[in-house]
């Protein structure tokens, strides 16, 4: 497990298949430019993404519909500064010289759920060697036990501590700045606490916020899972059990949100 590290050689590293299972977006599209630019034959399962309601809802059941309708609010009030986070995503994007392009000789499959029935049966075709999750729902325990290669995923904040959402954010909260990072896992039944492959951290700038905190930790853990993809290609996986103390995280209420963002200019 490394905090610095390399880029793999430049060009296709295997032919053998590598399968990205995503709901879409910004930056699962950066992972799969960058996996394509290293593996010959990627393929991508694109799910429908849950719904605001069905998400709010299990929420509720955990949390109570307070906590639940005010983490709703923090969401919906990110939206509407989607013109300052658009701003900084550009910056982003051409301080490092990326695109928001998919690449062109990848395969995208649709399907409703990874974990559909549909999903099994296009794993059965693509017979992978490798799948990576980058923002999905959680994939089911019995699906998880039927796919036929190491499955992986790709985590913005650093486990076991910043588990679930939100771990750039929740790290610069509690003030545990240096923490602010990105893990890619083995996946397990539970969330987030699969065996570490490797992590990175980083330090979000001045005009990041809960909307770009996301984009800036997988632009830095573009290496790290390019690397851990190309070690389950070569049954290379060496995972450590995630130590310390472990939590669960959702977004935050629009109250606390706004409280902390005013008093600590933590947004």
């Amino acid at each position: 497990m490394t905090d610095t590290p390399t880029n793999n050689a430049n060009g296709p590293a295997s032919a053998m298949p590598v399968v990205v299972m995503t709901a879409g977006g910004l930056n699962p599209t950066l992972v799969i430019q960058a996996l394509a630019a290293r593996n010959a034959d990627i393929h991508v399962i694109l799910e429908q993404p849950e719904s605001k309601l069905d998400i709010t809802r299990r929420r509720a059941r955990r949390l109570g519909w307070v906590a639940a309708i005010g983490q709703l609010a923090t969401m919906i009030a990110a939206r509407l500064l989607r013109k300052l986070a658009n701003k900084r995503i550009r910056q982003i994007l051409d301080a490092h010289n990326l695109t928001d392009t998919m690449p062109g000789n990848v395969a995208v499959h649709q399907v409703t759920s990874i974990n559909d029935q549909e999903t099994r049966a296009l794993i059965a075709q693509i017979r992978p060697a490798a799948i990576l999750l980058v923002s999905t729902r959680l994939m089911a325990r019995k699906q998880l036990a039927a796919m036929p290669c190491p499955v992986l995923n790709l985590h913005a904040g650093i486990n076991p501590a910043y588990r679930g959402q939100m771990g750039g954010y929740w790290s610069r909260r509690l003030n545990d700045a240096c923490n602010f990072g990105a893990t890619v896992h083995l996946v397990d039944a539970g969330t987030d606490t699969g065996g570490t492959l490797y992590e990175v951290r980083t330090t979000p700038a001045a005009g990041d916020f809960i909307s770009t905190y996301p984009l800036v930790l997988t632009v830095a853990a573009l290496d790290i899972t390019c690397r851990a993809v190309a070690d389950a290609l070569a049954s290379n996986l060496q995972p450590i059990a995630p130590k310390g103390s472990s939590a669960l995280h959702f977004p935050p209420t629009l109250w606390s949100w706004i409280f902390h963002g005013i008093t600590r200019r933590i947004w």
